[in-house]
C-alpha cells in the first residue's frame, strides 16, 4: 500500500506535484466506471484503485511539504527583518494568526 510516509522519501515538491496533477487529470476526464462507451483505447482510463489511494497519499505529501516550505519563508522573511503584520499580509490572515501559527516552530529552531 502506498502511505505518505514513502511517497515523501520518493517525491520532491515538484514531482509530486506533477504526479498528483496527473492523476487528478485523468480522474476528471475518464468517462463514468459504468460507461459502456468506454473504450480501452481512451487515454483518460478511470484510476485504479491504487491510483486512486496513490492521489490521495500525494494530496497529504504535497501539503507536508508546502506547509514546511511556509515554515521556512516565514523563518526568512523574520531574519529579513518583516513584521508579523507583513507577513501576515503575505499569507492572507492576520499578525495575531501568522504569530500564533508560526512562532513556537520559530523558538523551536533556534
Amino acid at each position: 500500500m502506498t502511505t505518505p510516509d514513502e511517497l515523501e522519501r520518493r517525491f520532491t515538491l515538484l514531482t509530486a506535484v506533477a504526479r498528483y496533477d496527473e492523476l487528478r487529470m485523468r480522474d476528471a476526464l475518464a468517462p463514468p466506471t459504468d460507461d459502456e462507451a468506454s473504450d480501452s483505447e481512451t487515454e483518460a482510463r478511470p484510476l485504479s484503485r491504487s491510483e486512486a489511494l496513490e492521489l490521495l497519499a500525494l494530496g497529504e505529501v504535497i501539503m507536508r511539504k508546502a506547509s514546511y516550505g511556509r515554515q521556512l519563508g516565514v523563518r526568512t522573511a523574520r531574519a529579513a527583518g518583516a513584521s508579523w503584520t507583513q507577513i501576515g499580509a503575505a499569507l492572507a490572515t492576520s499578525k495575531q494568526s501568522a504569530w500564533e501559527t508560526h512562532n513556537r516552530w520559530l523558538q523551536e529552531q533556534a
